[in-house]
């Protein structure tokens, strides 16, 4: 059997180069089909739209595409590698946005020298789509990217890094808690990392009733506290009052470990210092902050995620950003705003709480699943998340006064 690198390089290279292609929607075979699709007959939508814009979601694919867009300064964990080498990765995300959700996505790579370059072409484009999924944009400047968008462009902005990992760690989060009888409200949460991923779980934590001052977040100089100087004002919101300075003081009776940093940085000996029935979320990829074998080994009462396939509850963008778009796109929202994503979180946490059909175990090669420690996020694979996520943000987005459009009738 072919090793897994070239397995990958020839799944992207075969039977043509990239994972995905335009395909025609309409007839195309006849002169009169011709006429219709280009000139003279594609004049008329042309002026029906110039009278009212509106009608472009009426006459075009626009309120059904969404545009993929990277830099390319923050790869997945290999780090900047530049605009072209983004494109494997932002052609995946357009490929899962369509097997998912049904939505067409185009993959677009900006060179830029500066943030502001960067927010000018990608707003100059922007009513082409339907929505923009930022992706693989490094912090802090991924803040400062998202925030220009979402005030200068008519169409919500979302960049899946920050929002798509909050809103499964924070399902996920939520049931180990459930499940380890503990309060988010009283929880000590201790954060390996201090990037755009980290910033963003932290604070929807905190929206879903997470305490402050009770996570420690770290970044490369140890604990973010309010004697460090020179804290941007991401990591700033963060600073605890503590005297706590290293890993090894702060996940002293800890009840939660978060990990979006890198490879081992969480040993036995300091996972052995947690409180009773820890929860520990290693989510680096490909290789976690601990192993789950390690952590099993050392503390049987631990419930264990990971952003791997291989293990059981890995925490996946997939089980989110296609359904949140589908939503959004389905009641024309104007952007993606907390209620909505506290739905998500709500509908992707409660899924994982029913019965698992046979359609998903058979996916997945499991005998059984169960809502438990070694169950507490659904797998990608389950149908269900695209109309129970998708309807929750759009109910969501109506509730709360961004959609222009009534909840569809498949949703009622």
């Amino acid at each position: 059997m072919l090793d897994i690198r070239q397995q990958a390089l020839d799944y992207h290279a075969f039977p043509s180069p990239g994972k995905i292609s335009i395909e025609i929607t309409s007839p195309a075979e006849t002169t009169q089909d011709l006429s219709l699709a280009y000139s003279p007959g594609v004049a008329e939508p042309v002026r029906e739209i110039a009278q009212n814009p509106e009608d472009v979601y009426k006459y075009t694919a626009k309120g059904n595409t969404v545009a993929v867009i990277s830099n390319g300064t923050a790869i997945l964990g290999l780090g900047n590698l530049g605009p072209m080498a983004s494109k494997p990765v932002m052609e995946g995300k357009a490929l899962l946005f369509k097997r998912f959700a049904n939505i067409d996505s185009f993959d677009i790579q900006v060179k830029h020298n500066t943030v502001e370059e960067f927010v000018a072409t990608v707003a100059n484009i922007a009513d082409s789509f339907g929505g923009i999924n930022l992706e693989d944009i490094k912090a802090p400047e991924c803040f400062e990217i998202e925030r220009a968008l979402i005030a200068q462009c008519d169409v919500p902005v979302f960049h899946d890094d920050q929002h798509g990992t909050a809103i499964v760690t924070a399902a996920g989060l939520l049931n180990a808690l459930e499940i380890q009888d503990k309060s988010i409200a009283t929880a000590k949460i201790v954060c390996l990392g201090a990037g755009a991923a980290a910033i963003a779980c932290m604070d929807l934590l905190i929206k879903c009733g997470a305490n402050r001052s009770n996570i420690f977040m770290l970044d490369r100089q140890g604990v973010i506290t309010t004697r460090r100087s020179g804290l941007n004002r991401y990591k700033q919101q963060f600073a605890n009052d503590t005297d706590s300075k290293t890993l090894t003081d702060a996940i002293k009776d800890a009840d939660v470990f978060v990990g979006v940093s890198g490879p081992n940085l969480l040993s036995a000996q300091q996972l052995a210092l947690m409180a009773s029935k820890p929860i520990v979320f290693a989510c680096s990829n490909p290789d976690p902050e601990i192993s789950p074998e390690l952590v099993h080994k050392t503390r049987p009462d631990a419930i264990m995620a990971t952003g791997r396939s291989d293990y059981p509850n890995q925490v996946n963008n997939v089980l989110c950003f296609p359904f949140i778009f589908r939503g959004a796109l389905d009641v024309r929202a104007t952007e993606i705003n907390d209620a909505m994503k506290i739905a998500a979180v709500e509908a992707i946490r409660g899924l994982a709480q029913l019965a698992v059909p046979e359609k998903v175990l058979a996916a997945t090669g499991e005998a059984s699943l169960a809502f438990g420690p070694g169950y507490i996020i659904p797998k990608p694979m389950d149908e269900r998340l695209c109309e129970k996520v998708a309807k929750a943000v759009a109910t969501a987005a109506v509730e709360s006064g961004v959609a222009k459009l009534p909840l569809p009738a498949k949703y009622q």
